[in-house]
């Protein structure tokens, strides 16, 4: 059974954000949080110029006050702070969810942990981890609106992710807040004499079409979680482009992640994918079958 929320830290301003966050998410959980720092030869950057670098006690400092942080924040939350030092911080960290109920990383949208390739890190992890992966901005980057208290999830209606939907709806129903189920879809153009055309009608009864596709995506979810409010969110437009716009003022971002059995290719689709780099809001990649 999953025992912790996990949160990676590295002393970026992002990762300090995915502290903050992976905290109240464990409150919310009931559950223990542990803070993880994945030492590598890149620590050094920390060090002083023309000073020796003490990597191992600046790092542990880095983690006792990130620690400190969250713990005057939530004083009745177990928070662990560990020093993982050896190998890829990637493998590193893949290798620590895998007993987590959660994985929560800093992000900048186009960039990720300080120090290394911009990005690498926190799509590496959201492509790799077992566990579900958040995605947060540094602090200040998102300020949700009135409505930020919705949970977006994006729905793909012709392929069932049962995963996907049930991390959602308990995510909502602990928030005591609406989800927003979108999806996003094109109408097929129509081929006449003056070109691609789609005639309004045309549009209106594919519309009708795949709204009650969506409707029955969610049969079932309704009755399991009763409390929560369900929006359904059917718009032209391309799944990434939906969820997106849908989620500019959401407090959480919720999109699937098809499992691989091989690391060739894109481990993310393209909508997980273009989600994590344009939403503001805090993105959680669920892996699914």
């Amino acid at each position: 059974m999953p025992q912790y929320v996990l949160a990676g830290i590295d002393g970026s301003p992002e990762s300090t954000a995915a502290a903050r966050w992976a905290a109240e998410e464990a409150a919310r959980r009931e559950l223990p949080l542990r803070l993880v720092h994945a030492q590598t030869w890149l620590d050094d950057v920390h060090a002083g110029a023309g000073q020796p670098a003490d990597v191992r006690g600046l790092t542990l400092g880095m983690l006792a006050d990130a620690r400190t942080e969250v713990r005057t924040a939530h004083p009745a939350l177990e928070v662990r702070a560990d020093l993982i030092g050896g190998g890829d911080p990637i493998e590193v960290l893949v290798e620590a969810a895998a007993s987590a109920e959660l994985l929560v990383a800093g992000s900048r949208g186009l960039g990720g942990f300080a120090g290394l390739v911009v990005g690498s890190v926190g799509l590496a992890l959201a492509a790799r981890s077992e566990a579900p992966t958040v995605l947060v901005r540094s602090t200040g980057a998102h300020r949700p609106g009135p409505e930020g208290t919705a949970v977006v999830v994006g729905v793909d209606s012709r392929s069932s992710a049962p995963d996907v939907l049930d991390f959602a709806f308990r995510e909502a129903s602990r928030r005591g807040s609406v989800l927003r189920a979108v999806h996003g879809w094109t109408p097929p153009p129509v081929w006449g004499y003056a070109g691609v055309i789609t005639p309004q009608v045309e549009a209106e009864q594919f519309g009708a079409i795949e709204a009650e596709l969506l409707r029955e995506a969610l049969t079932g979810w309704r009755e399991k979680y009763p409390e929560v409010a369900v929006v359904e969110d059917c718009r032209i437009a391309g799944g990434a482009e939906a969820v997106v716009d849908a989620a500019a003022d959401a407090a959480l971002v919720v999109v699937g992640r098809r499992r691989r059995r091989h690391r060739i290719g894109m481990q993310l689709g393209p909508v997980a994918h273009a989600v994590l780099h344009h939403a503001q809001a805090p993105v959680a990649v669920v892996p699914h079958d």
